[in-house]
């Protein structure tokens, strides 16, 4: 299913992705509110993480890292790394989404951690915070990568839908940094691995333009100008080795953006790689979702994906 362009904001405004959960004119809950509402909610979650850091404080919030080990992982081994963000469309959403993924990798190798950070229903923040946060993430992990016992050079970020946006500007938007933090440490990760991501979130030359309406509300949600946050519009020559994974019928985060990605990508000389799955919708690829076969279905190709970067061994079976 092909949407228009003009479609791609409104329903990144809606659906499973929605960040107007109440009335544009309710008065925002205030910050002990949220707490306890979140409390009520289960959050923060409790992780089956083998570390735990916090990478970033932020007031009274103190934003972590679960990290998932290999067996005897030691300091000095040096393994490569991937950090995840997990999706909520910037309103909600939970680091345990994420942590099948980690597991996985952590069995076959690799050091992998899944990343809290600032959301709307939580902290008031926009989707500009939710970025700054994730960069953060990833230029603590390399600050750190002695003691964590990784390879800063092959660090991957990671997401899904909202989340999935995250990872992709950590490795693309420039911009959106915490100004106190130290830019000689870069926040850019080696490659990424995205499901469902929101990667276009302002116009395309060439398709009908926006109501300015609608406009006016993105840029609202997003803190900023909206192309100033949108991935497809920041590629350039240089970016990540990148792996899509895409419901073709997503009507949260339509299959025609991601495809519009790709070639992009590709263009400007970049290795981009999109699976697209047939029949499926948007967050497919859930540990737990339906007989389960689409969760084990992507988590092979990322597998592959990364033993093709050299970052993982051949699974035995093709040893």
């Amino acid at each position: 299913m092909r949407f228009p362009l003009a479609l791609v904001l409104v329903l990144l405004l809606s659906g499973a992705a929605a960040l107007a959960q109440t009335p544009e004119t309710a008065e925002p809950a205030a910050p002990a509110q949220r707490a306890a509402k979140a409390r009520e909610r289960g959050y923060p979650p409790t992780l089956m993480a083998d570390r735990v850091e916090t990478y970033k404080t932020v007031g009274d919030e103190s934003l972590k890292l679960w990290f998932y080990l290999p067996e005897n992982h030691q300091p000095s081994d040096a393994r490569p790394v991937a950090v995840f963000f997990f999706g909520g469309g910037w309103q909600s959403g939970t680091p345990r989404q994420f942590e099948p993924h980690c597991q996985h990798l952590a069995k076959r190798g690799m050091v992998a951690a899944v990343a809290d950070y600032r959301v709307a229903s939580r902290h008031g923040v926009k989707a500009n915070a939710c970025v700054a946060d994730a960069k953060s993430a990833v230029r603590w992990i390399r600050q750190h990568a002695q003691e964590l016992g990784v390879d800063p050079q092959r660090l991957v970020a990671g997401g899904g839908s909202a989340g999935g946006h995250l990872a992709a500007c950590t490795g693309i938007v420039p911009g959106l940094e915490e100004a106190s933090e130290d830019a000689a440490v870069s926040s850019v990760p080696n490659a990424l691995v995205l499901f469902n991501p929101a990667v276009v979130l302002a116009p395309v030359e060439g398709t009908p333009p926006l109501n300015p309406a609608r406009i006016a509300n993105l840029r609202e949600r997003m803190g900023v100008e909206p192309t100033e946050i949108s991935p497809y519009h920041h590629i350039k020559a240089g970016a990540p080795p990148t792996i899509i994974f895409h419901g073709k019928t997503d009507e949260t985060v339509p299959y025609r953006t991601v495809e519009l990605f790709t070639a992009k990508m590709e263009k400007a000389g970049n290795r981009c790689k999109l699976c697209g799955y047939e029949n499926q919708g948007h967050s497919f690829f859930n540990f737990g979702r339906d007989d389960g076969s689409m969760y084990r279905i992507t988590v092979k190709a990322m597998d592959e994906f990364l033993v093709d970067l050299g970052y993982l061994r051949p699974a035995p079976q093709e040893e």
